[in-house]
């Protein structure tokens, strides 16, 4: 008669407790002071127009209407009208 091998093998596992524990609900009171930043005045430069036109309208009394027309117009149109307009008055400057 060939002898079994017999593993052991823990029969019994353990269990845990399933005791619940009550947490303390202490809610901390957070600080919430605001800091209050300085800001300092800077003045900055005017920097040039990165390579295009640098179009300057100081100075001018023309009204929408002088420039645009009074009819509603398509934006195509109010662009080609902007443009003629620097043009003809030289406000574009490379």
């Amino acid at each position: 008669m060939a002898k079994k091998r017999v593993t052991k093998r823990k029969a019994a596992k353990t269990k845990r407790k399933t005791t619940k524990t009550k947490r303390k609900t202490t809610k901390t009171k957070r600080k919430t002071t605001k800091s209050k930043r300085k800001t300092k005045k800077t003045k900055r430069k005017t920097k040039k127009a990165f390579g295009g036109y640098s179009i300057s309208f100081k100075n001018r009394d023309e009204t929408l209407e002088q420039v645009f027309g009074k009819s509603g117009i398509a934006p195509s149109e109010m662009t080609k009208k902007l443009w003629k307009f620097i043009k003809n008055k030289r406000l574009g400057h490379k």
